[in-house]
């Protein structure tokens, strides 16, 4: 199994540059008290871990591949007593066999550019999703690379990995019976895409 392509974990540091209100930014994009969260590339829960703040009592599933982005995932959630974000060892592209339960909401943050299958990870989402669940992609801006700095660093994927909102919306609507519920502006970089089951 192997990563995403251009789908490291970056630090803690400068996601908060980008987004100082992480479970903020998940309220507006439709997360909700009460209701299952899955996310997918989660690394050291930077959303996972508001996630689960929001859903509690209900789980969240904190899915990645690398085992000790989960470990600092766990001890994180240990410190701060959060209780329900289960750290889930796995492939995104077989969500169906990594998860116990369908989930309420599924969140591909920074990561659906580098899916060499999209249209099986889809598939596999909308297989995951209860009935009137929400599918959210939160996407970079197809913006050349050297435009979108975090300090003074370039930052995000490559530019010809980048995708605009239509192309992410014709790579998820062919694929599984989901409808575009609305787009999200993440300044500074970043857009959202909520898909409906």
């Amino acid at each position: 199994m192997e990563r995403f392509q251009n789908t490291g974990q970056p630090d803690w540091d400068w996601w908060s540059k980008l987004w100082p209100t992480p479970g903020a930014t998940l309220r507006e994009l439709g997360v909700k008290s009460g209701e299952s969260v899955a996310e997918v590339g989660c690394g050291s829960g930077y959303f996972a871990l508001p996630a689960a703040r929001i859903a509690d009592p209900e789980p969240v599933y904190a899915i990645d591949l690398d085992g000790s982005l989960l470990d600092e995932l766990d001890d994180l959630a240990e410190q701060k007593d959060i209780e329900n974000v289960v750290p889930t060892h796995g492939d995104a592209r077989n969500l169906t066999g990594v998860l116990p339960d369908s989930v309420s909401t599924l969140v591909v943050a920074n990561t659906f550019h580098g899916v060499d299958d999209q249209l099986g990870l889809v598939e596999q989402a909308f297989q995951v999703l209860e009935p009137g669940g929400s599918l959210i992609i939160v996407n970079w801006h197809d913006r050349p690379r050297e435009t979108t700095t975090v300090g003074t660093e370039p930052r995000g994927p490559p530019t010809k990995l980048r995708m605009t909102p239509r192309e992410t919306e014709d790579a998820v609507l062919p694929a599984a019976a989901f409808t575009l519920d609305r787009q999200v502006e993440l300044p500074p970089y970043h857009y959202a895409l909520v898909f409906e089951r």
